[in-house]
């Protein structure tokens, strides 16, 4: 089994779309509206902005959490929680062993909050 798909509220999908675009550095896949939905490829997974979904917390992996907040910071949109080392993988049961896991957390263009996780080689 696999993860095929996630859910995020999304009140304006124009508005929506902007942002997304911009913070995944990709277009949309396809827009249906109605019923109100936008949707993008992670990489396999899509991620579905709809106007009726309930808000989720959702996780996106960038190469750099410090670049990405300072990129979003530059567009104006909100930083909820500034990167902090979380955890050091000494092992691979949660990830790549030897690397530290740094996350933070934005808002999106409709006040959900979304996590930032980056993983970086073990500070020596």
């Amino acid at each position: 089994m696999r993860l095929i798909q996630v859910a995020q509220r999304a009140v304006d999908l124009g508005r929506a779309s902007a942002f997304y675009s911009r913070l995944l550095g990709s277009e949309p896949t396809g827009k249906f509206d109605p019923p109100g939905l936008l949707f993008f490829d992670l990489d396999g997974v899509r991620l579905l902005l709809d106007k009726g979904a309930p808000t989720s917390l959702i996780y996106l992996d960038v190469a750099d959490v410090r670049s990405a907040i300072e990129e979003i910071r530059a567009s104006g949109a909100k930083v909820v929680q500034e990167p902090q080392l979380i955890y050091s993988h000494v092992d691979a049961s949660l990830g790549p062993a030897g690397t530290d896991e740094w996350m933070a957390f934005i808002e999106d263009s409709e006040g959900n909050t979304v996590g930032l996780v980056g993983r970086e080689p073990r500070a020596s």
